[in-house]
């Protein structure tokens, strides 16, 4: 290797390594500077989103239980519908069904689970239930729900994207509440 080589990549080091520390000199600069405008009014960047949404989708599938899911029957849907209107229409509506105005306030917004559940597995659902999403709004339900109520809302969760609104409003009346247990 020449010494004119050598020179070249210690250069090529030192720049990258120049560019690593201004990249964090500008990232604490924004941090304490309050830079970031974290208000729910105004919307991330396109970069903002595209991190995000890719960070949340990865890290999900990544910590996701690689089990297989139980099979779901009818009961466990039912028993998951009582389970998410309790607690999650307001946020993520249902066939037919808006989520409610409050809600339309938050940012990043709640997916319509009628769409966005299918782009899921049924682990990855199970996870989002019981871990939440930091910064979402997205509340984790397994310190406060049992594995059973985890899985039936999966189960319901999973089956929303194919009901109808009829369906829909027909289902969730066996006495399940917000805690987690039949009443």
């Amino acid at each position: 290797m020449t010494e004119k080589h050598k020179h070249f990549g210690l250069g090529t080091a030192a720049g990258v390594v120049g560019l690593i520390v201004l990249a964090g000199i500008i990232g604490l600069i924004t941090v304490y500077s309050g830079g970031y405008n974290v208000a729910a009014t105004e919307d991330h960047s396109a970069f903002g989103r595209w991190a995000a949404a890719t960070t949340l989708k990865n890290s999900i599938q990544s910590r996701a239980p690689t089990d297989d899911p139980p099979s779901f029957t009818e009961a466990m849907v039912e028993a998951g519908a009582g389970e998410y209107k309790a607690m999650c229409q307001h946020c993520h509506g249902g066939p037919g069904i808006d989520r409610a105005g409050w809600a339309e306030g938050m940012l990043p917004e709640p997916p319509h689970l009628t769409e966005a559940a299918a782009h899921w597995e049924p682990n990855e659902i199970y996870w989002i239930l019981d871990h939440g999403i930091k910064s979402s709004g997205m509340p984790a339900f397994g310190p406060s729900h049992d594995e059973e109520a985890l899985w039936n809302l999966t189960a319901f969760v999973t089956d929303l994207p194919g009901m109808t609104q009829t369906d829909y409003e027909a289902m969730g009346s066996s006495g399940h509440h917000d805690d987690g247990h039949e009443h």
